[in-house]
């Protein structure tokens, strides 16, 4: 019984340790991302603090910081994975997150909201908002950051 009870915790350990492992190799390459996009913020633009980081894949991938520069005004970077141009707005002229969401939550009536998040797609900075409707139908959103202009829908998937 003693040997059983050995065996099990040894593979449990190993099975935890494996897990732990995957992870955090699938993980490092988005903190690389991060510290580079970090960097070429800090180089190419105003922000001197860092308050959020996310990756968007669309055509291309977009690295987005989100900061402040050194008298605070927020400021919002869209930095190419690939050599291109940094774009950098104040977050003041633009949607917010939550303008976004309402924009979308107006046109699809009892929409439950999955994600949303900052983008780029031919240039034009853009909220993406996916949600799903009560017949458990996908949508997905794309606003213009600047105008609040659709960009594009994609519905009940």
């Amino acid at each position: 019984m003693k040997k059983w009870l050995i065996i099990v915790s040894l593979v449990i350990v190993i099975a935890a340790s494996s897990a732990a492992i995957i992870y955090l190799n699938a993980v490092e390459p988005v903190k690389q991302a991060e510290e580079t996009a970090v960097q070429i913020a800090r180089k190419e633009t105003d922000i001197t603090k860092v308050n959020e980081f996310s990756l968007y894949h669309g055509e291309e991938t977009y690295f987005i910081i989100q900061g402040e520069n050194k008298k605070g005004t927020k400021l919002i970077a869209w930095i190419p994975e690939k050599k291109g141009k940094v774009i950098v707005e104040k977050s003041s002229n633009g949607l917010s997150r939550e303008e976004a969401v309402n924009k979308v939550l107006a046109e699809i009536s009892s929409a439950e909201i999955i994600s949303v998040r900052l983008g780029m797609e031919n240039g034009i900075p853009l909220w993406e908002i996916h949600s799903r409707t009560k017949e458990s139908l996908l949508n997905y959103h794309s606003i213009v950051f600047e105008t609040g202009e659709w960009l594009k829908k994609i519905e009940n998937l």
